[in-house]
Formats: C-alpha cells, structure tokens, sequence
C-alpha cells in the first residue's frame, strides 16, 4: 500500500483512539482526578518503553527544556483532569463539543504569544463557536450538571491552547513521543499527590480498562503521530483532528446509549465548523508567512 494511503488510514484510527478516550470517563468509577493519574501512569510507561525500543533519548537538549517541559506538563495535568469531569458532569457528547472550542480559542490568544494579527474572519468564528455553546447549554445555573460540564469542558481548551501554544514555539523540536512522556511524567509528579484511595481500592476491572486507556487510547495514538508526519503534511493532520468530536459523538452514542439532541448536534456543528475553519486559516496564514520570509531572504541575497 502507498505510504500516504497507509499514513491517512492510520491517522484516522489515531483519530478515532483520541476521540475514545472521553468514554473512559462513563465506564470507570473513578472521579477525574484517579482516572488522570491512572491513565499517566501506564501512558508514561509505554511511552518510555517505545523511546527505549526506537533507541530514541529521554534526554532534552538543555536547562531551559526541562523548565518548558515541567511548564507543559502541569498544563496537561489541569486540561487532563478538566477533561474528564466535563465529561462526567456533560455526558461525552457535550463535553467533547466544549473542549474543541481550543483551536478559536487558539487563535484569539496567539497574538500574544506570535506577531499575529486577528481578522474579521476570527471574529465571526468565535461568535459561531459562541452560538454553539448557546445551543449545548440547557440553562445558565452551575446547579445544572450538563452547564457546569460545558463550563468546565471550555476551561480544559483554554489550558490545552495555552499548551499547544507553549509547545510549539518552544517544544516542538522533539518528536511526538518524547516529548509527551516528559509530560506525562510531570502529570503523574502533579496529580500524583491528589490520588485518592479510591484508586488503590479500585476493582481489578478498572485497573484493566486504565491499562487501556494509557497505553492503547494515549500512548499508541501518540506514537502513531509522529510516524503519520513522515508522510503527511501538518496541516492533513491538523484538519483529520477536527473529526476527534465526531469520531466521540458516535461513538459515545454506539457504545454508552448517549442520545444527544437536536440542539447539542446543532451546537457541535456549529463547534466544529469554526475549528475546521480556523485550522484551515491558521496553516494558510502559516505558509504565506514563510513564504514571505523565504522571498525576503532570497532578496537580501
């Protein structure tokens, strides 16, 4: 089979693993916090072994990459555990709807971090992604368990921006797997004090599907990553992503019995549309960027 082919299949089944990772938070009977740690734990184990295996260092290169590192991962520690109590309070349809707000949240908080202008464009993505979260919500009182989910699902994308963010100015020169233990590694130092004995009290079945989670659902999706960019450009990835809410929605409706309404569907087209949108934007205004910088350059010469 063509390599790209292989590669889109692959990214696809990536795709589908992240976008399973919300039903853990229904069929484990453990709160956020433990199914976090759990899920570290044998996250940061599979991927230090697949470093090991690929011959690969867990070393960075200097000071300043362990202070990102540890920066990172706290981040990923919050997003984690935001992750699956707005699932828990929202239901996987609603929660995974909330969280990908992250890529306009993305692009309203980038120009702080790069010299990026917003256009009117974003603007009218943001307040589509507003109209969304309008249509999830039922009522505007945090008494209500689907509300306080969607707020809490809208905070873990603002921390997985900021991460993102962080992380490609000044991460993204390791590889996908290295750089994701090292974080994971700082979330299990972060949330392992948090753990409760609920976790060590846990049914053998809940270690089973924990095992799952880290390794299949987290790790192997992760690995699978940086071997897709050998022969997908970033920006295929980055739009296939976009499925993650999709890949979710159906499959929480498949497996856990969800029947999201005509609202929350409304609602997540509404999410998504804008996210496909900017994601497409983001990497336009990317590659014009450094094509300019490339005819610059080619003048100065």
């Amino acid at each position: 089979m063509d390599p790209v082919k292989r590669s889109l299949i692959s990214l696809h089944f990536t795709v589908v693993l992240l976008g399973g990772t919300a039903l853990f938070s229904q069929v484990i009977p453990l709160n956020a916090t433990d199914i976090t740690l759990g899920r570290s734990v044998f996250a940061c184990i599979a991927l230090m072994l697949y470093l090991w295996v690929s011959g690969e260092s867990f070393r960075l290169g200097s000071r300043k990459d362990y202070t990102v590192a540890i920066t990172l991962g706290v981040l990923m520690a919050a997003h984690w555990v935001t992750y699956f109590a707005a699932m828990q309070y929202a239901g996987v349809s609603v929660g995974m709807i909330a969280l990908f707000t992250f890529p306009v949240i993305t692009v309203l908080i980038e120009p702080f971090f790069e010299r990026i202008r917003l256009v009117w464009q974003d603007f009218i993505s943001a307040i589509a992604v507003l109209v969304g979260i309008y249509f999830i919500v039922p009522e505007v009182s945090l008494e209500n368990d689907v509300t306080l989910g969607v707020i809490i699902g809208i905070f873990s994308a603002v921390l997985y921006s900021f991460r993102n963010l962080i992380h490609r100015q000044h991460f993204s020169h390791y590889s996908g797997a290295k750089a994701m233990a090292w974080q994971i590694l700082i979330v299990c130092i972060c949330i392992l004090p948090l753990g409760s004995e609920a976790l060590v009290d846990a049914p053998m079945s809940a270690w089973w599907l924990l095992l799952l989670l880290g390794s299949v659902f987290t790790a192997l999706p992760h690995a699978l990553i940086a071997a897709c960019l050998t022969h997908l450009r970033a920006k295929t990835f980055s739009l296939i992503a976009c499925m993650q809410p999709f890949y979710g929605v159906i499959l929480a409706i498949i497996l856990l019995g969800e029947s999201p309404g005509w609202r929350a569907l409304l609602g997540g087209v509404l999410v998504t549309s804008a996210s496909i949108y900017e994601t497409m934007n983001t990497h336009k205004l990317h590659k014009k960027d450094a094509n300019n910088a490339d005819s610059g350059a080619s003048r100065s010469k």
